[in-house]
């Protein structure tokens, strides 16, 4: 006999669904998390005394009936988890240029507000908006056959294509519409309409913050497991998914952890990217020349920098709220995509835009000493930090760290226009880098989102949580769907695979509530560049 059931690599929303999915119905599960802190990009770190989250800004679909909600209580998990609700009138603060608009909870007052903003496109808006909420209907089970039309007729193209089909021309709310593309990481250009619909409706409902950050995820999850016979050893990372033959095709006994320990298992379910799971665990030689082409012409998605950073200054006081600030200096959103596929991020010595949060208005709990936490990315190329890829991560070459300060102060020259005086009044600020990314989280090139979300790389393009290897599993960003309740949801399909069971046999947990607890009131915020 085998010494587990499952065996699950990685500790992310997805493979932490999947392994507590599987205990729930009886199976011996072990997870192996390569890193020190469990949850891949749901992990929390501490620096210099800080608590910092960098993979979970918002998320959405947590009011009643919501999907993720509903993830979240059938799996048991629910009363161990407590939300923050968002600023319901502006959970996303779009800033371009010295103008701002701030995206409201409910699509209804989204609607009547970018109406009353641009009132020279108001008649475009609403049918604009039936088929973005089709498009991302299209998705799941309940989808009309209007949902599969708009999706057969726009899905697969841009969302600056759809934009022109419905004439809308104004290039700050092109802008406005479009910012969010950070959350998929495809320029208007280049996204799919699909892809951009689902992450828009994901927030329609408003958007909420784990009370405690993003590292309450992994714990809630981590407690179901165990409560259900499960485990988890974190600081192990794997060497090789081991096979053998089996008949015409290959299949998993186990893995070898880097310590040279054989764990045998019965199936192996991979929440890492599939280069790594496939070139990098199990091996080429191993592959079918179809595979082989396949992972050659795989693309992944985007990088970036990430200033993690603290300050004396009273930012409630200077306008800011729990509200996330999407902030570029002209109304192209692309040029925010444009920067990540040069090779030299100094080149145009600034930055066309950045995403910042401040987590202590998130989080009021996580201040200390009367000091915000802040987060602030942007995104980069892989290739800008690449000669550096085979350096020691704590003894990186002086012109790492060069670039890095470089990097530093072109992201703070952008945090003062939103918060004047920042940069001089910061009482730590550390910097990480698409190598950093690559580190901790162990992804191809430091991606942020598993595979590049091009049209034939979403949906039934992405990889399949079955494999060509016989008893070998994945999950993750690179298969149905990416982010934290996207994550999850792979999860859930692929121990469905697994066990060879529908995805309700892991949802019947009793006597689950979500707490969710309501955003304090606070005046309109002032924050403008």
């Amino acid at each position: 006999m085998p010494d587990f059931d499952t065996i699950v690599i990685g500790s992310g929303a997805g493979g932490l669904t999947a392994a507590l999915a599987l205990a729930r119905i009886g199976q011996r599960v072990l997870v192996l998390e390569q890193h020190s802190l469990p949850g891949g990009w749901c992990h929390s770190f501490s620096l210099n005394g800080f608590l910092f989250s960098p993979g979970v800004h918002y998320i959405g679909q947590l009011h009643p009936r919501g999907r993720l909600r509903r993830l979240y209580e059938g799996l048991g998990v629910a009363n161990d988890l407590t939300f923050l609700e968002l600023n319901p009138d502006g959970f996303d603060h779009i800033i371009i240029g010295g103008k701002r608009f701030d995206i409201p909870k409910g699509l209804p007052r989204y609607i009547a507000r970018l109406k009353q903003e641009f009132p020279a496109e108001a008649d475009k808006i609403e049918p604009l908006f039936r088929v973005l909420q089709s498009l991302a209907n299209a998705g799941g089970v309940r989808r009309s056959l209007r949902d599969r039309w708009w999706l057969l007729t726009y899905g697969l193209r841009s969302m600056d294509h759809l934009l022109n089909r419905f004439g809308i021309r104004d290039r700050r709310l092109r802008a406005v519409l479009t910012m969010q593309a950070g959350d998929h990481g495809m320029g208007p250009c280049e996204a799919p309409a699909a892809l951009h619909a689902a992450v828009m409706a994901h927030y329609f409902e408003g958007a909420y913050y784990p009370k405690g950050g993003a590292r309450m995820l992994p714990r809630a999850f981590i407690r179901g497991l165990r409560r259900h016979g499960g485990d988890i050893r974190l600081s192990t990372p794997v060497a090789r998914i081991v096979t053998e033959p089996a008949g015409r095709r290959r299949r998993v006994t186990g893995v070898e952890t880097e310590n040279g320990d054989f764990l045998s298992a019965r199936q192996v379910l991979s929440n890492a990217d599939p280069e790594v799971t496939f070139n990098g665990l199990v091996g080429t030689e191993h592959l079918s020349r179809r595979l082989r082409r396949r992972l050659a012409r795989t693309e992944y998605s985007l990088s970036a920098i990430s200033l993690f950073c603290a300050t004396n200054l009273d930012l409630e006081a200077k306008g800011l709220d729990s509200g996330n600030y999407w902030f570029a200096e002209e109304p192209r959103v692309e040029d925010l995509y444009d920067l990540a596929k040069q090779k030299n991020p100094l080149a145009a010595d600034t930055l066309p835009g950045i995403f910042l949060t401040v987590t202590t208005l998130k989080d009021r709990a996580k201040r200390s000493d009367g000091l915000h936490t802040l987060e602030c990315f942007a995104f980069v190329s892989y290739d800008a930090f690449a000669a550096w890829q085979d350096s020691a991560y704590d003894h990186r070459p002086k012109a790492y760290e060069v670039l890095k300060t470089r990097l530093t102060a072109m992201m703070l020259h952008r945090m003062d226009q939103l918060i004047p005086d920042l940069s001089s009044n910061l009482v730590f600020s550390s910097l990480g880098t698409p190598l950093t990314n690559a580190h901790y989280i162990r992804s191809t090139r430091g991606n942020l989102y598993g595979t590049a979300k091009r049209w034939n790389q979403i949906g039934p393009w992405s990889y399949s949580p079955r494999t060509e290897i016989g008893g070998l599993y994945l999950c993750g960003a690179s298969t149905a769907a990416h982010g934290v309740a996207g994550a999850t949801e792979t999860g859930i399909i692929a121990a469905a695979a697994v066990a060879g069971c529908h995805v309700g046999r892991f949802l019947g947990a009793k006597d689950q509530h979500l707490m969710i607890e309501p955003c304090e009131p606070a005046a309109r915020p002032s924050v403008s560049s």
